[in-house]
């Protein structure tokens, strides 16, 4: 362990060694998309203050892009994490749908997401790492390795033990300017799914590596511009850049915050983060003289229908679809991760809602996303009643979609649940429910942004409670009521929710204590076959009056409001937590 000193030095020796030794001059302008989350076509914008607009789509995205390239050729395009995972198009193919339709647009960096090793360690190397990856996006991550064979001495790449999985960086000439492009990939594999996802693999917070790669790039590599492209979270990536000098721009995805006005830190660095499902583009133009960031302009791009579509793209999105929605081309697909068939088409309409059904909202907003959404809202109930249990559960993913009121179709419950996740049901006692709550609360609302845990609160049905984000850990949640009774710490309960094979003894990817004796039951139809979790939500549709849902909303009652937001943004998650007053 290192004297306290030296840590405390750390800082200055990183800042004083990554001083440029080159002095290049010119603009670059960095194009950023990330956390496309499978999505190939436009979706609904109805949360809360939404524009109402049709949003995203592949083919808008190409054309803006195609766009800024005409007028500003010193330009770079990054892509920054979790696209390969979201659909039924990216699911049923493990990636290849997103592979084929981005190939062609010319990526220059990229970053894995967490969601990226979804189809399992083997399936990410074959897309992204080695000579001659499938994906030609020029794959980065300082912060990835191969397990050492004492850590595992059953691991998939014994040959590579200890090695980085991707190069931590690489280098762009751009005019003038030598561009480092430093990669982070997320700290954590997608565990919900199963432990075996990231078999192989170890990841890392990136702190040690930032520390040794600045002074790298800047002397050793001589580049004028330092760029981190990065799926930490848009909160920690701002510690990162306050705790490190030395970076110029910081690249961010993972937490789907919406940066309209960067975060610039106390020591200039410039952050952005640009949503999800390819909604928003960014274009962030750098001056450089002798070497230093001297100016910057930046624009977010709305992608919505006021976009014209790239027809080459359009084409080949069609091409990709065709295989999925309605005509002489559908195929029943398997299911790479649990076996199951598509159904039907995934342009089917399976259902309607009343409200719309979404987990998009603001922290201002009177539910905000990281407390409940619409959509889990919905989706639990379905879990609860097949399943016959006294509670519904599902992890607070920020994935999905966003429905309108109306129809809805196969693809959007893909869109919700694209992990090939079946239902399944356990029985555990009060105070393991509470312990649930009061843990995934600390893991969102913590003032210390490194003991976050991803994604949002759980959601529930048959649950009700009061919550104060600004209580102590384990005292947030008040009134907890089950089926409008209140909870009782010694009493059963029957809990449904996601449930893997590969993990048979979890619920939601939890190892919630169950009572002696008992056992998990999963969800089957009438023939004892397995259903994936989309098809549990469609036989609870068809259970409704008219097949239309109309989820109770606002489960969770917030005592007091989440924090105003702390960098001139509208934020999803308090970005510094929620502190006691």
């Amino acid at each position: 362990m290192k004297p306290p000193i030296l840590l405390k030095l750390l800082p200055l020796l990183v800042l004083l060694l990554s001083q440029p030794a080159l002095a290049g001059s010119g603009e670059v302008t960095l194009i950023h998309m990330g956390d496309l989350h499978g999505h190939l076509i436009p979706h609904a914008n109805v949360r809360e203050g939404g524009s109402g607009r049709a949003a995203g789509g592949l083919a808008r995205l190409h054309a803006r892009i195609q766009e800024i390239r005409a007028r500003e050729p010193h330009s770079l395009l990054v892509n920054t994490g979790d696209t390969i995972q979201g659909s039924a198009e990216a699911l049923f193919t493990r990636g290849q749908a997103m592979v084929d339709i981005l190939n062609p647009f010319g990526i220059d960096a990229y970053v894995p997401g967490n969601w990226d090793y979804v189809y399992g360690s083997q399936r990410f190397r074959e897309l992204f790492a080695g000579p001659a990856p499938k994906a030609n996006w020029n794959a980065v991550a300082a912060n990835l390795y191969y397990v050492s064979t004492d850590e595992d001495p059953y691991t998939f790449f014994p040959e590579s033990a200890g090695k980085r999985v991707l190069p931590p960086y690489l280098i762009k000439q751009v005019g003038n300017l030598k561009v480092g492009i430093l990669g982070f990939t997320s700290d954590r594999g997608p565990q919900t799914v199963g432990r075996m996802v990231s078999k192989g693999f170890v990841f890392t917070r990136g702190e040690s590596e930032l520390a040794q790669l600045i002074p790298i790039l800047r002397q050793q590599e001589r580049v004028d511009l330092l760029v981190v492209a990065s799926e930490l979270g848009l909160a920690q990536n701002v510690h990162l850049a306050e705790t490190y000098p030395g970076i110029d721009v910081i690249l961010s995805s993972d937490m789907h915050e919406e940066t309209r006005k960067p975060v610039v830190t106390r020591g200039g660095t410039v952050i952005v983060e640009e949503g999800q499902d390819g909604t928003l583009l960014g274009e962030l133009k750098v001056k450089v003289r002798n070497g230093r960031m001297a100016g910057w302009h930046w624009r977010m791009h709305d992608i919505d229908e006021r976009v014209p579509e790239d027809p080459q793209v359009a084409a080949r999105v069609k091409e990709v679809r065709k295989t999925f929605v309605a005509g002489p081309d559908f195929v029943q697909h398997i299911n790479p991760i649990n076996g199951t068939r598509l159904q039907r088409p995934i342009d089917t309409v399976v259902g309607y809602t009343q409200v719309p059904l979404h987990r998009a909202n603001f922290t201002n907003a009177a539910m905000p996303a990281a407390i409940e959404g619409s959509s889990h809202d919905f989706l639990t109930d379905a879990f609860r009643a097949m399943a016959k249990a006294d509670i519904g559960a599902m992890r607070g993913f920020r994935y999905g979609t966003q429905v309108a009121p109306g129809p809805i179709r196969m693809e959007d419950l893909y869109h919700f649940m694209p992990i090939g996740a079946q239902i399944g049901v356990v029985r555990i006692q009060g105070r393991f429910l509470k312990r649930q709550i009061e843990n995934t609360a600390n893991g969102v609302l913590d003032p210390d942004v490194g003991r976050w845990t991803g994604g949002w609160l759980f959601n529930y049905s048959g649950i009700t409670m009061d919550f104060d984000p600004y209580k102590p850990q384990g005292f947030r949640a008040s009134n907890i009521r089950v089926n409008g009774k209140p909870l009782d710490p010694e009493a059963i309960y029957s809990y449904a929710g996601y449930w893997y094979a590969n993990d048979a003894e979890l619920i939601n990817g939890c190892d919630c204590p169950q009572i002696p004796g008992t056992f998990i039951r999963v969800v089957k139809d009438d023939s004892g076959e397995a259903l994936d979790a989309t098809e549990v939500v469609v036989r609870y549709l068809q259970t409704l009056p008219n097949k239309t849902a109309d989820p109770q909303l606002r489960r969770i009652r917030l005592l007091n409001p989440l924090p105003k937001a702390a960098f001139g943004n509208t934020e999803l998650q308090p970005l510094q937590g929620c502190r006691l007053p």
